[in-house]
Parts: C-alpha cells; structure tokens; sequence
C-alpha cells in the first residue's frame, strides 16, 4: 500500500494538507485579539502525522516550523496516546518539551479518522506577555527560567464539552493583559478545529488508509529530494562561527560554532565548539539548532523541497549539553529564540562560504530588532506593544541586497503607524530609509530603517532585544560589513544615550526613542578595487 496511491492523488492530498496549514495562520490572524498576531503575523501552523512528523505546513516563520517538527513528539511522551480524545486542545510552552521559549505557545489537538488517531494540528502563537519580572516577560536581567514567565506543562484545556475554565483563569490570572490573552487562545484553538474539519473531509473522500499511504509516498519523496540536494554539495568538512555581542563573560562575544560535514547524500552538523551557557537570556534549546539547520539546508541546497519528516532524514544534528544551544531547563532562553538562531544559522553559512559562495548571501540583519513598551492602552487596560525591526538584506553573488525586510529565520510583518497611535500611549514620529547603511561591494547590502517613537504619559516601560549593535552584518567574498544596529534613547528631561542590546527601563511622557537597523553586508570586491590591482 506504501506506494499503491497514483501521484495524482498524493499531489491533491499534498496541496490540500498544506492549505489547512494556511487556514489555519489565517484563522489566528482573523480572530486573535493582539496586534501582534493580527497585524504583524508572528504565529505559525502545522500538522503532523499521529507519531508527530511534520506533514505540513503554512507559510509562516521558519523557526517556529522547524521547532514544531519536535514538539508533538516531546508532547506525547508527557501524553500518551491513549489519554487524548476527540474535542481536546492542549497547551503548552515548556522549552524542554519541543519549544523555543516562554511567550511562544503552542495549541495541539488530536485529529481522528475512522476511529484511530491519525494527526495532529498545532498552532504556534506569541503572547504578548507571559508572565515574569518584566511586562512583555522579556527580562534581560534573567538568570533562570522562571523569571521569565509561566511554564505551562501539557494542559488540557479544551475537551469535546468546552473549555476547562478553572484552568484557564488559573493561567490569565498570572498574565498581563489577560483579556488580550484569552482572545489569543481563542483564535488558536480555533484555527485547530479549522484544520481538524479540513482532515476529516479528505478523510471521507480518500479514506483513511490511502491518506496514510499519500503521507509514507510524501516522505519518501522529500528524502530522495533532500539527497539528491546535498549530493549536489562538494564533499569535504567546513567549518564556520558567528558571535552573540556581549553575552560572554565580562561581556564578552559569545561563540556559536558548527563544524559541517557533507559525505554524499547526507551531512552532519556539530555545535560542540560552541561556548558554554551564559548567564543571561541568549541561551536556547537544542531544537532551534535543529530549526536553524532544517532552514540553512534547505535554502542552500534545495529550497524548493517539500518540508516533512522525510526531508531531514539524511541530516545528523549534535548540541553539546552545557553550551549556549543546549544550557539545561533552568536557563534563561527568550532571547536566544530569535537572536541565537540566527547565530547558528550565520555560523552555518560562514561555513559554506568556503563550498557554494555563489548560492548564499552575505550577512543580513539578522535579529528581530525587538523594542517592547509596556503600560497602560489607550482603552485604560494593561497591555504591551511587542515590535520587531526588519533591516538590510545582504548582497548575492549577482545582486544588491534588498532595504528593510526579515531575513533568515523570521517572517513577521510591521504594524502600522495607525494601529500604534490608536492603541497605545506611543506616536511613530518618523519611518525611513537609513540611506547608505549597507555595505559596499561588488553589489551592495540592503539598507536598514529609522523608525522614532514618542511615549505620550508617564509610566510606560522599555525592553530592548536585539543583536548586530557590536558585530555588524558581514561582508562576503571581500565585500564591506554593514552598519551597526543602534537605539538611542532621548530623554524629555534632557540627555541621550545609546541603548545597549538586552535593557528594561522606565520611561517618561516625552521621551523619544529612535531604533535604526543593521544594514546588510556587502558582496565582492568593489570594482574599483578590482581595476586598481
């Protein structure tokens, strides 16, 4: 039966799997009730097969999907199968248990055909707040896990007769904005429903078996895809680094290694040179390493690969315990989430500079950019607006890198100016180009942003969380770096000064803070260097 199914139908079942994923990104960002989700999209969807192997996808943000491919499969040893039941959406946010970090959480319910558990949906959502010592659990001050918000083990909060209501107002007890809160989990356990009654109508239409067969003949398929890829990758053992800027000992860079080994049709990827674990919020789980490597591969090699379980089949992973990519549970992770991702993804294409340099780009802006404010809205409740900063993309081999957009690892958008002034006690003075930012080169890096904000009453809070502030974007191939990240705080009272990258602060009415980003790294040699020689 493995291969029995005409690839007809393994196409319409393909396509129609990957259009529940969507849905259900749509469902979330229709109905969630914080601008984060609704306007600047930072959620993601999927479904796995009854085991937890991807099966589909939206397309949404890659390190959430690569995270996801783990985190059913963590989920069911805490929850065997046996104890799930049509009707019920669990949710959780545990780091250890196939996650990234605290305000990212994850919705999964069982999906059933013809009696049996056949899949599973999973909506991952950011929280604007998730408890913790600082107002958008961002506290860069963290030492352990468990001040940066609640950890919520697997729960149980809807069966097939509702919501448990005990829990949840056990949960928003402990979270800021909590009414925000409830609509956000709302929309997520919605968005499963959504995607269960996508399956439950192809399963009336194929039947149960040749799903599972469509599935196996999927699986097989993006393997001898992804063989076929790295197969197309020069042999040899290539090494690369990237640095975190201040988070080492005396603030200090922070190393994050990769030692790259391609033999054939399958490659190995070893972060045991990375540093140790560091005090502050920059460590992160062994599964981002995954996810960096599952989107390095597949955009260097193939990206035109289907993603499921099959795909990474031929690719070995190894964290070494104690460093910054596997720290332990009582470690500190928020920031490495968005920040030490993109390390790992950078020290991964340092290292295959040395084999494809034409198929990559140089160095982008690659950190969420992420300024946090939080008070009191403009409806009077307690909320925060979470933004991320896009900047420079770096320059290919044949183009110009482009200005001001989310490369790598994140695919969220901005929101708008408007929704800004009209929800919050905050007023977008400015929004530009940061013009020659990007390094020079054969072709130039992309240019990063200016964006200034006014805070309009007193009592609001700042959290910064960004990299690229000490190590700008790099240049590739003899092309020039980018320009540094930079916050600078101006104080209505009078004085400025330059943010540093991980700060919570109280700020006044009056004050203004100016974020302008990374440019991005230029690639080649400029072509009057190359005359001059």
């Amino acid at each position: 039966m493995r291969n029995s199914v005409d690839p007809f139908t393994v196409e319409v079942i393909r396509h129609a799997l990957t259009a529940a994923a969507e849905e259900m990104s749509f469902v979330v960002m229709r109905s969630a009730r914080s601008p984060l989700l609704r306007e600047a999209g930072d959620l993601s969807s999927a479904l796995t097969d009854h085991k937890g192997d991807l099966i589909a996808q939206g397309r949404d943000i890659p390190i959430h999907l690569g995270v996801m491919s783990f985190t059913v499969k963590k989920f069911l040893e805490r929850v065997p199968a046996e104890r799930l039941r049509p009707g019920d959406v669990w949710f959780l946010n545990l780091p250890e248990v196939g996650g990234n970090h605290l305000p990212d959480v994850k919705a999964i319910r069982p999906i059933f055909l013809e009696g049996r558990l056949f899949a599973f949906a999973v909506s991952l959502a950011h929280w604007g707040d998730i408890g913790g010592a600082w107002a958008g659990s961002y506290f860069a001050a963290a030492t352990e896990t468990w001040q940066e918000g609640v950890r919520i083990p697997p729960l149980r909060l809807f069966t097939a007769d509702g919501i448990d209501e005990e829990k949840r107002d056990f949960l928003l007890a402990n979270l800021r904005g909590p009414a925000e809160r409830e609509g956000d989990l709302m929309a997520q356990m919605a968005s499963t429903r959504a995607a269960e009654g996508r399956l439950l109508r192809l399963g009336e239409e194929h039947g149960a078996a040749t799903l599972r067969a469509a599935l196996d003949r999927l699986d097989d398929l993006s393997e001898a895809q992804m063989r076929e890829a790295i197969a197309g990758l020069p042999d040899g053992v290539y090494e690369g680094e990237d640095f975190l800027d201040d988070d080492g000992p005396n603030g200090q860079p922070a190393a994050i290694r990769v030692r790259v080994e391609i033999a054939g049709e399958t490659a190995k990827f070893d972060f045991s040179g990375t540093d140790d674990a560091v005090a502050g919020p920059l460590n992160t789980t062994p599964f981002v390493a995954m996810a960096a490597v599952y989107y390095a591969i597949k955009a260097v090699a193939g990206p035109e690969i289907q993603p499921n379980g099959g795909c990474y089949r031929p690719l070995e992973i190894r964290t070494r315990p104690g460093s910054i990519l596997e720290p332990g549970i009582d470690k500190p992770v928020v920031g490495g989430n968005h920040e030490t991702s993109q390390r790992a993804v950078d020290a991964i294409m340092r290292a295959f500079e040395k084999a494809v340099p034409e198929r990559l780009t140089a160095g982008g802006s690659t950190t969420a950019g992420l300024l946090i404010f939080g008070g009191t809205r403009r409806d009077g409740a307690i909320g925060t607006f979470y933004e991320t900063h896009g900047g420079g993309e770096g320059a290919r081999t044949d183009r110009d890198g482009a200005p001001v957009v989310r490369v790598h690892l994140t695919n969220t958008m901005n929101t708008p100016a408007e929704i800004v002034e009209s929800e919050y006690m905050i007023r977008v003075d400015e929004q530009r180009l940061r013009r020659g930012s990007g390094g020079t080169g054969r072709h130039r890096g992309g240019d990063g942003m200016r964006r200034a904000y006014t805070v309009m009453e007193d009592g609001l809070s700042l959290t910064t969380m960004f990299e690229r502030r000490v190590i700008a974007p790099y240049g590739l191939q003899g092309g020039a770096d980018g320009a540094p990240f930079r916050v600078t705080l101006h104080r209505a009272a009078g004085g400025s000064r330059e943010l540093s990258g991980k700060e919570n602060l109280a700020l006044a009415k009056g004050d203004r803070v100016v974020m302008e980003t990374s440019g991005g790294g230029g690639y080649g040699t400029p072509a009057e260097e190359q005359a001059g020689e």
